[in-house]
């Protein structure tokens, strides 16, 4: 299968941008989805809106008026604030709304949010039939295994989830305790395939087209979740939907290609977040994209002093540049 539906709303891809504070800003997503994501989620906003009107805010709340598919995710622990998030993003012209229980941040957590919320089931219930009883949109959960080793309630908590009316579940292969460290485990994925019958995605570790096949084959789930391994490589939603439909894989983008989506993606952070902001923010995503080229840490020492955008789109072409005579000089 490699379609699924969201509700009403049909998902032509079988991976999926997962939602990242600092990373899935309007750009990136814009970029994600044109290169292959089935769906992309929106940076997590809190569900205190009264917090909304900061700068920081109403950048993440921002979507493309063209967009068919708009995923906003919000976070808290008071079921009457996330109705009132739901309600207020629904009216803003969201499709699906997205809770975050799977954060492992101390600053989330310690607020009695994200992943914290997975040590309460009840509270966890009371949220989820809260939110999904305030709108008509679908509504949908990213959550991890559970809180710790010793405590992976994913089975229980999607039980829970699938009663309160949600309409497909994210799941992310590491506990609360985990935060990122260590391997992903996908056993307690697989049990939550069987335990429910919404569409589900497995998140965690998943960095190549393979693993993406063998994790769906693995745990059952409709789709695959990718984070981390998307920052820099936009790409990889082309290489997994390609591999998946036809089990050939794309050969890496070139030099070239790399070089232009990074030039078009830079341009594109100056758009949305004005010349400083957004110089400042290239500065992260040059870092991704470059990581594993050669002289990058000498290039980035100096890119990263620079101030203004036309200095910074000639330092990338000339790196570029570089990198071209020495492949041509070897």
């Amino acid at each position: 299968m490699d379609m699924f539906h969201i509700g009403q709303h049909a998902i032509d891809s079988q991976v999926i941008l997962a939602p990242m504070a600092g990373v899935t800003d309007l750009p990136f997503r814009q970029l994600c989805k044109r290169l292959g994501a089935g769906m992309v989620v929106s940076e997590m906003i809190t569900s205190d809106t009264r917090l909304w009107n900061t700068r920081k805010s109403s950048l993440r709340l921002q979507k493309d008026q063209n967009e068919s598919l708009h995923v906003v995710q919000i976070a808290g622990g008071d079921p009457d604030m996330m109705a009132e998030a739901a309600r207020v993003n629904a009216a803003n012209g969201a499709h699906i709304i997205d809770i975050n229980m799977g954060c492992p941040a101390k600053k989330v957590c310690n607020k009695a949010a994200g992943s914290a919320l997975l040590k309460d089931e009840q509270l966890v219930a009371d949220i989820l039939q809260a939110t999904v009883a305030a709108v008509d949109l679908p509504v949908t959960l990213k959550i991890r295994t559970g809180w710790d080793t010793e405590n992976r309630n994913g089975e229980t908590i999607a039980r829970i989830a699938e009663d309160a009316g949600i309409k497909a579940l994210a799941v992310h292969g590491r506990t609360r305790a985990c935060g990122y460290r260590g391997e992903a485990e996908y056993d307690t994925i697989a049990a939550i395939r069987k335990a429910i019958d919404i569409p589900l995605y497995a998140n965690g570790d998943i960095n190549s087209a393979k693993k993406a096949r063998q994790i769906l084959d693995y745990t059952g789930a409709d789709a695959v979740m990718l984070g981390r391994a998307a920052q820099g490589n936009p790409w990889i939603f082309r290489e997994i939907s390609h591999y998946l439909k036809t089990g050939n894989q794309l050969p890496a983008p070139g030099r070239e290609e790399v070089r232009d989506t990074l030039l078009e993606h830079l341009q594109a952070l100056y758009r949305f977040y004005g010349d400083y902001l957004g110089i400042r923010i290239a500065r992260k995503h040059v870092g991704w994209y470059l990581k594993d080229k050669l002289g990058v840490t000498e290039f980035r020492k100096e890119f990263n002093q620079l101030e203004e955008t036309a200095p910074q789109q000639e330092a990338i072409r000339a790196f570029f540049s570089t990198l071209d005579q020495a492949v041509h000089a070897a």
